[in-house]
């Protein structure tokens, strides 16, 4: 496959099944290993280097150098800079062309040495994918933890390809099972197009009020439901726009249109007044008695357009994020009332990014403590 074959070719050759190829291929973490690649111009020679050097030693200054080399001045500038030494407060930088021609060589050796084979940083990356924290909560929080030890920090996408590649350092290869999807391999994204059915008096989202696509006034929500498997069992989540704090309801028995409306009365009715203001679903026919729901406890429900689940990405997001705790393909039947507001806790108490680093729970907290701003009518 270095050499350009399809996998199939490549396991005729070697006299193996494509499965085996296959797993092979994915205990790389799917990464088609590259051929070394040839000497290109893009990196300086050692003839280069040495030629610097001579003028250098010269007097030459540093533009005069990089139209005599071919290079712009900025990278004889930064080659002087990291290959050279200075002799003395007032001599000129010595530079050494033999020694920066082993530097860089070094430097461009592959593979390259692992972040995580630092044991205290492998220990807390692995504490808070266990916690079920994405790779960019982790990143973000040992920037804040610890923002004057670069040894301890970490961008998201190391953390990813330490993942994916089974493992790297002292960082487990099963720790993939904690992210989101809970896949060892990368996948290409393809949403899958919802089915809808044709619901009564539907409002829809384009008549929404403008305060609640720009998040300023807390109380708008979004809702949608988690089918567990074959759409016999569903859990029915509600996630507040302004502090992505969620919501769980437990639907007994089945998901019906009755069923969801009774439970999702039970859950509104324990909100103050001002966090209850409006509801955005998609045109699933689970909300066909939201006229009833809106007379009960005022709350306008708006309709998403089909097909457009991002109308919904608040909840999109936080679905996502709940399939770490209720994977697609089982019964959500077995998931208790006290198993959901466990669950809904946990995620409540992990750090946003949209919220600045602090906890929906927090966010809500900090809302709820916030005295209401009475509504004064005006005259004239």
């Amino acid at each position: 496959m270095t050499q350009g074959s399809t996998l199939t070719a490549a396991c005729d050759a070697v006299g193996v099944n494509r499965r085996t190829g296959r797993r092979w291929r994915q205990a790389a973490g799917g990464r088609i290993p590259r051929p070394e690649a040839e000497k290109s111009g893009r990196y300086l020679s050692l003839e280069e280097r040495l030629q610097i050097a001579d003028l250098h030693l010269g007097g030459t200054g540093v533009r005069a150098i990089a139209a005599l080399v071919g290079r712009s001045a900025a990278t004889i500038s930064r080659e002087l800079a990291r290959g050279g030494s200075k002799t003395g407060p007032l001599a000129r930088t010595k530079y050494a062309p033999y020694a920066a021609q082993k530097q860089a060589e070094l430097r461009g050796r592959r593979p390259k040495a692992s972040k995580f084979d630092h044991p205290e940083l492998a220990l807390v990356v692995q504490k808070k994918l266990c916690l079920k924290w994405s790779p960019e909560q982790i990143s973000d929080h040992l920037a804040a933890v610890f923002p004057d030890r670069q040894e301890m920090r970490v961008s998201p996408e190391a953390i990813y390809q330490a993942l994916y590649g089974g493992g790297r350092g002292d960082l487990r290869g099963d720790l993939h099972q904690h992210l989101r999807t809970g896949r060892a391999i990368r996948r290409p994204r393809r949403p899958a197009a919802k089915n809808s059915g044709k619901i009564p008096d539907m409002t829809m989202i384009s008549e929404r009020p403008a305060e609640v696509s720009d998040r300023a006034v807390p109380g708008h929500w979004e809702g949608d439901l988690i089918l567990g498997s074959h759409c016999r069992s569903a859990i029915a989540t509600l996630v507040e726009r302004q502090t992505r704090f969620t919501m769980l309801v437990h639907l007994p028995g089945d998901h019906s249109a009755i069923t969801v409306r009774d439970c999702l009365l039970a859950a509104i009715q324990t909100l103050p007044e001002r966090l209850a203001k409006t509801l955005t679903w998609d045109q699933g026919t689970e909300l066909a008695q939201h006229r009833q729901i809106t007379l009960a406890t005022k709350m306008a429900i708006y309709f998403c357009d089909p097909h457009s689940p991002w109308q919904r990405g608040t909840n999109e997001n936080t679905n996502g994020l709940l399939r770490q705790y209720f994977p697609k393909g089982t019964d959500l039947s077995v998931h208790s009332p006290e198993r959901l507001l466990e669950v809904a806790t946990e995620l409540n108490n992990r750090p946003r990014k949209t919220l600045g680093g602090i906890t929906p729970t927090q966010a809500m907290q900090r809302l709820l403590s916030e005295p209401e701003i009475p509504i004064v009518a005006t005259t004239g």
